[in-house]
């Protein structure tokens, strides 16, 4: 059976954003770094060219292989954090050094990888199962938001 996992094209920074992502993500590592043979296209022989990761345990290789694609917001990785300070803290390291800050807790770090910083149980909010008001209510407060706010989106969904 197949194994499904990660793969991002960087255009010279993968080594620099594998170890900002493990330096922050619990139970991640650097698990292969590969360098470039001869011959390939926009990546000087011997720099880095593969760096193999895991991200709480989820595989993720990063490619160095020149400007020719961009990272942009069609993916993204999902961060759950238990509370706010979490929110806080990831968003705070993942923006820092030219990171920027979306809309509805999307943020584009300074590689150029989106991630969405949101609480625990917030699709739970959002979903299906949810009451509609107050789901419309939390979704209202959630499209005024940058980095989310968890406490304005229970007051919201709690009709407070």
């Amino acid at each position: 059976m197949g194994r499904i996992h990660t793969h991002l094209w960087f255009a010279d920074k993968a080594e620099e954003a594998a170890e900002l992502y493990v330096s922050l993500i619990p139970n991640s590592s650097i698990t292969s770094v590969v360098k470039a043979p001869p011959g390939v296209p926009d990546v000087p022989e011997g720099a880095v060219f593969v760096v193999e990761l895991l991200l709480d345990d989820h595989q993720v290789t990063l490619l160095n292989a020149g400007p020719t694609f961009q990272l942009d917001e069609a993916f993204s990785f999902v961060l759950d954090c238990a509370d706010q300070a979490e929110i806080d803290r990831y968003w705070d390291a993942l923006v820092e050094g030219g990171g920027e800050h979306s809309q509805c807790g999307w943020l584009k770090d300074r590689f150029g990888v989106s991630w969405q910083v949101v609480p625990a149980g917030f699709n739970d909010m959002l979903g299906d199962d949810a009451d509609p008001a107050a789901r419309a209510r939390a979704m209202a407060a959630v499209l005024t938001m940058t980095k989310l706010d968890v406490a304005a989106i229970e007051a919201a969904f709690e009709g407070r």
